[in-house]
């Protein structure tokens, strides 16, 4: 549309630039094109800047696409709007604390400082290791918190819920939280027991019991309570209805010692971040939202004229009360559709949208509780609708309605009428309209839906608009199938690998459950511990059948080239060359065991993890379905396979929408967090630790709250959304699929059902190029900092070193650790525990084991951070010695562990100033000590520098 003029709804907006406006942009409507040409229109006018006007998106893409139209219809170039603020909230935030935020943490009582050189952790597998790394160090530091980590099933979702509670506007402070964000933790009574009550109403004029009762028959099943818990006649009740003192019962309960944990850890995380110099994306947010809060002088000068935010369906409550503190007057406009919600687990809040007029007034009374924060008024807003659609025909868009008000499951009931007011008809541009929209289901899905490609491909019926404006025939390259969960997508993919249909898909893959991954896993368990696991995979890998793996495990009559193999393994000394080797052993090469790889040394280069650490991280990450983007390449004519989130603001000639089965779209969800956050019932655990309730330990289920979810309605709204948003993107034709057991939704929607037998005897499709993954590989992410293995060189390992691997050094370092701590440990007939032994035995003072260490440094002027563990810290009245173990046969290696000794020598000697500080190796095949002459920080700083170049 960049080359035509706007419609009248558009031209309307365009030209309406002072005030508040929500905007209704419908699917196809030109948003884009709209908000770009408004934009040019406010710089146009006399003494309006490009700095005065901020417009805020949810991508950098879609910044940079704006940023480009913007100069294609104003009288600005690309370098004077280089730097206008075009950007995201995290960009913008980023930005903001850059510049004047470095000492933003101190409102929330942290002494640590944000630099020009704290990096942003954009990669989530990043991210949950740093996590691991911290939880494990608090978990030691905090053993009043053992019946809270005794009752959570993974440590993980606590990462979750501070993830959440940072986007709601939920901060602590050094003694409490930040403003009164504590009230979103202890819920809204009113606005359960309205929920409550009308679940609770009898059914059919009071003849039927209320919802609510029958859903309280399960209660108690598959759970087990404390003694103290309520009987099921006791919370159901004996009429129609169950007790009204009910609501009550379960609402109140005292989460003093839940909110103190939560509190403890979060604030115990955001330390731990900025000491290790990183923030995640909603930690940006956080500490902008305090900035701007606080600092009265800043947050007047930066006041924008004109704000602009896009696609504000997807924008979260802090992201909203940021729209306000960073609003200079009340030139607001926002734009968005709610119908294309769908990323509330990325913390978007759909009521954002639906309850503008609301939040904003709510919003703007919080942020000027104590300060006046927001001086514009706040009404009348205008309501505008973007309703002319330049994207598909419409019956297309006629059917995509029905998505909005089609029935998750068979006994769910809709007010379809109070749904419908609420949806703004949009209307095609186009008068061609001859759309197939068809459905079908079979046994094979996948086959099916390879038939029915092979079908529409060349096929004139169902013919496209070509690029020129004509119809034709179409294309392998005009196809996208679309799915709700990415399994699907891949099976789908080897199907058609099958077949020879050339077929890439777009979006992410979960790079730990692939074959190369799994076995990187399943050698390191080996490793550890000869896991029965690992070697059921590799024997399995190897054609072994099952039962003939149960034998050889039983025996541990292993082949003898692969305890060659493990041998071999046994003798390297860092997981990246582990995972190497792996790789070569098996052909896994290319960009997906690039990633593996690389991954895996990034988690190693961050994080002092050791390698049952690694095993456990690996672990979470397979059961987490961590992701990372794959393309298909750029001129494949190749049906594209992507999940619908993937598509928001792409569009194809014909979609499939497929997998439409039972327990796969609607998703079925999962049990939920054991600790979790949900409105209007606040925080609360679903597991708790007693130790003797029963008369032995145990995690029980928290029956206020197993009863408290069972209250709140089940809501589909976001996957009625989800299918809204996948049928919008066709813009000709629009097929849906299903297998045996079809869901709700394929029955509900105006659509004739045909069951086929797909035929693919004959299947031929013409040649062409037949796309595989190609991944995307990362820059390496995460905050500037570096282990210091990071600086030692591998190639001094490589030959005959003398190494005798990781293997046997750790089981000599756990040996030392737990001979310091008291533990009764026996040195076996092993002579490098003896001599650790008498190391030990001989030292006269204090002595320390396993000392995590972080040295700071500024490189270039940006904050740097190098973090180890000290093996053993020995501490007297006048002097501190570091002593390292090396479990290695020669020296070779002592230039290379030199730079590691000095780190730790200059961490000790800050820390003790008044002492004098030596460091030494002690190598434990022959018990001899060599002192080390450390490196000075400028030494340091130079190795630095030579990594990172």
């Amino acid at each position: 549309m960049s080359d035509v003029d706007p419609n009248p709804k558009q031209r309307d907006l365009i030209e309406a630039t002072d005030g508040l406006y929500l905007v209704d942009a419908g699917a196809g409507t030109g948003k884009t094109f709209t908000v770009t040409r408004r934009y040019a229109n406010i710089v146009a006018q006399d003494g309006v800047d490009p700095e005065d006007v901020l417009l805020v998106t949810f991508t950098n893409n879609a910044a940079e696409e704006m940023r480009e139209r913007i100069v294609r219809h104003s009288e600005y170039g690309m370098r004077e709007l280089a730097n206008a603020p075009i950007q995201t909230f995290h960009s913008l935030s980023h930005d903001l604390l850059d510049e004047y935020g470095h000492d933003a943490p101190m409102s929330l009582g942290i002494d640590e400082t944000i630099t020009g050189s704290t990096r942003i952790i954009e990669d989530e597998i990043i991210e949950q290791a740093l996590f691991r790394e911290f939880v494990g160090q608090f978990i030691d530091n905090h053993p009043e918190y053992d019946e809270f980590f005794t009752a959570l099933s993974e440590t993980s979702e606590l990462l979750d819920l501070i993830k959440e509670l940072s986007a709601k506007g939920v901060f602590p402070t050094a003694d409490g939280w930040y403003r009164d964000s504590e009230s979103h933790l202890d819920g809204d009574f009113e606005a359960f027991e309205t929920l409550f009550t009308a679940r609770n109403e009898p059914r059919n004029g009071g003849s039927k019991q209320s919802k609510l009762r029958k859903k309280l028959y399960q209660y108690g099943e598959d759970k087990t309570y404390l003694p103290e818990a309520p009987a099921k006649w006791d919370i159901r009740g004996d009429g129609k209805q169950v007790p009204a003192d009910l609501a009550i019962r379960v609402f109140e309960e005292d989460r003093t010692a839940l909110k103190r944990f939560v509190h403890d850890v979060y604030h115990a995380y955001l330390e731990f971040a900025l000491r290790r110099n990183y923030l995640n994306f909603g930690f940006l947010q956080l500490f902008a939202f305090v900035l701007l809060c606080e600092d009265h002088d800043l947050r007047e000068q930066l006041g924008y004229e004109y704000v602009m935010v896009d696609e504000f369906q997807d924008s979260s409550e802090i992201q909203f009360k940021l729209t306000l503190l960073l609003a200079g007057t009340n030139n607001i406009c926002v734009v968005g559709d709610w119908k294309q919600s769908i990323y509330s687990f990325q913390y978007a809040d759909v009521d954002n949208i639906r309850e503008f007029d609301e939040r904003l007034e709510r919003f703007a009374a919080e942020l000027n509780r104590d300060a006046d924060r927001v001086t514009f008024p706040t009404t009348p807003v205008d309501d505008k609708q973007l309703t002319r659609n330049y994207r598909s025909t419409q019956s297309i868009l006629d059917f995509s309605t029905h998505a909005l008000t089609a029935c998750a499951t068979k006994n769910e009931s809709l007010d379809v009428e109070a749904i419908s007011e609420q949806v703004t008809p949009l209307i095609a541009d186009t008068d061609r309209d001859d759309s197939y929209i068809e459905a079908l289901t079979s046994e094979d899905e996948h086959e099916a839906i390879l038939a029915k490609i092979d079908a529409i491909v060349d096929n004139d019926d169902y013919a496209v608009e070509g690029d020129d404006g004509t119809y034709r025939a179409p294309e392998y390259g005009d196809i996208a199938v679309l799915t709700r969960t990415r399994d699907f997508g891949r099976d789908l993919l080897d199907t058609a690998s099958k077949f020879g249909l050339p077929m890439a898909y777009e979006g992410g893959i979960e790079v730990f459950r692939t074959d190369a991954a799994k076995l990187v896993l399943a050698w390191l368990r080996i490793l550890e511990r000869d896991a029965e696991r690992g070697w059921a995979l590799v024997l399995e890998e190897a054609g072994y059948t099952i039962d003939e793996a149960k034998a050889i495990i039983e025996r541990e009559a292993y082949p003898e080239a692969m305890v060659a193999f493990r041998k071999d393994l046994r003798e390297l000394e860092t997981f990246g060359g582990v995972a190497r080797r792996v790789f070569e052993q098996y052909g896994h090469s290319g960009p997906t065991a690039d990633v593996v790889l690389d991954t895996i040394q990034s988690v190693h280069g961050t994080t002092t993890f050791t390698r049952g650490e690694l095993i456990r991280f690996i672990e979470e990450a397979i059961a987490d379905g961590s992701t990372h983007d794959v393309d298909a390449g750029a001129g494949t004519n190749a049906v594209t396979v992507q999940t619908i989130h993937a598509t928001k603001g792409l569009e194809y000639p014909i979609v499939i929408l497929a997998n439409m089965n039972a327990n796969k779209f609607p998703s079925s969800g999962g049990s939920g967090s054991d600790i979790a956050y949900t409105d209007p019932i606040g925080l609360r655990q679903r597991k708790v630790y007693s130790e003797d309730a029963h008369g032995v330990p145990h995690v029980y289920d928290d029956w206020k709250t197993d009863v408290l979810n069972r209250c709140l309605p089940q809501n589909y709204d976001e996957e009625r959304r989800l299918l809204y948003v996948a049928v919008t993107r066709a813009e000709s034709h629009l097929v849906l699929t299903g297998g045996t057991d079809p869901n709700s939704f394929l029955d509900s929607l105006p659509v004739d059902v045909e069951d086929i037998d797909p035929d693919l005897s004959a299947f031929d499709p013409e040649p062409g190029e037949h796309s595989t993954y190609t991944v995307d590989i990362p820059e390496p992410d995460g905050p500037a900092s570096y282990s210091p293995h990071t600086f030692i060189d591998d190639a001094v390992f490589e030959g005959n070193t003398g190494g005798r691997g990781m293997e046997f050094g750790s089981d000599v370092h756990e040996f030392a650790e737990r001979y310091v701590l008291g533990e009764a440990v026996e040195t076996g007939d092993n002579p490098d525990k003896e001599h650790v032994k008498a190391l030990l035995d001989s030292l006269e003072g204090e002595t320390r084991a396993e000392i995590d260490a972080f040295l700071p440094l500024t490189v270039d002027g940006e904050k740097v951070t190098i973090g180890g563990i000290i093996d053993l810290l020995h501490v007297t009245s006048d002097r501190v010695e570091i002593i390292d173990y090396k479990t290695d046969l020669t020296t070779h290696a002592e230039d290379e562990y030199r730079k590691q000794l000095s780190i730790y020598y200059h961490v000790v000697a800050d820390q003790y100033p008044d002492r004098s500080v030596t460091a030494s190796i002690f190598y434990t095949d022959d018990g001899t000590r060599h002192n080390i002459t450390p490196l000075d920080k400028a030494a340091l700083r130079e190795l630095v520098v030579t990594h990172s170049v």
